[in-house]
């Protein structure tokens, strides 16, 4: 009977966060909505998500490495700060990413005005996807390689410079070697987000149709005109996030990577 209140307690909370999954999927089932992905629409949303979020997954790595080995090997003045503000797209809103990277890099933006007068466009642009996914999928994977960097004991690091292992040579041949597992957990992670990036997407790349409307903007915009299409196109984002995870669980070795 202790555990009672628990349990009751746990039941509820899990019911909430599955029971609307579930009914999402059997709504898709009912209805028949698969016939809806054959539609031009979302096979060119598709594809524009998947590889727009890798190649946001591939800047991130090139980036984000060098940026996680740094807080996790040096301690220096403001590395806390930088902590936080690496982690601070993570619970920003949206809508707020979206805007502010718009104020910087659009038209009348603080570097944007500069790039227009250089004839660069990137507002409203395939680029401005990619950047809008980039600044909110990064901290899952630059908190998740802090994380593997820090874990690697100072032991090993010192016995392999013994051995005559030293700065690039130490990095790629023992640190790099040693971490995969919590790197790639973070990538996958990252991949994830990005794929389902929305609000900041449509602040900063808006959602024209085969140009830069990922499958998040063609569930929001298909809404009301197209049900089934929205239905199917939101448990196949789903199905791929769910997947995300388990194979981020996997190479963390069931620990917690978010």
């Amino acid at each position: 009977m202790r555990r009672f209140p628990l349990f009751l307690l746990s039941g509820i909370a899990i019911g909430f966060l599955t029971l609307p999954l579930a009914v999402l999927v059997i709504r898709a089932i009912n209805d028949s909505a698969w016939g809806a992905l054959a539609s031009p629409a979302v096979g060119s949303a598709l594809w524009l998500s998947v590889w727009t979020s890798a190649i946001s997954l591939i800047v991130t790595f090139i980036f984000g490495t060098p940026l996680a080995y740094t807080l996790a090997r040096y301690r220096f003045f403001g590395r806390r700060l930088m902590l936080v503000l690496c982690a601070l797209p993570i619970v920003l809103p949206p809508a707020v990413a979206g805007m502010a990277l718009l104020l910087t890099f659009g038209k009348k933006g603080a570097i944007g005005g500069w790039l227009w007068e250089q004839d660069i466009r990137i507002a409203f642009t395939v680029t401005a996807v990619i950047m809008a996914q980039v600044f909110v999928s990064a901290p899952f994977y630059i908190r998740s390689a802090v994380t593997g960097f820090m874990a690697i004991p100072q032991d090993i690091q010192e016995a392999a410079r013994v051995d005559g292992a030293d700065g690039y040579v130490l990095f790629f041949r023992v640190i790099l070697p040693l971490s995969a597992r919590t790197l790639l957990a973070g990538m996958v992670l990252a991949w994830a987000r990005a794929l389902g990036e929305f609000g900041a997407t449509i602040f900063f790349a808006g959602g024209t149709q085969g140009k830069t409307q990922t499958m998040p903007l063609l569930i929001y915009q298909l809404f009301d005109s197209d049900l089934d299409a929205t239905i199917a196109t939101g448990v196949m984002l789903m199905g791929l996030a769910l997947v995300a995870l388990m194979l981020a669980q996997l190479l963390s070795r069931e620990r917690v990577v978010w």
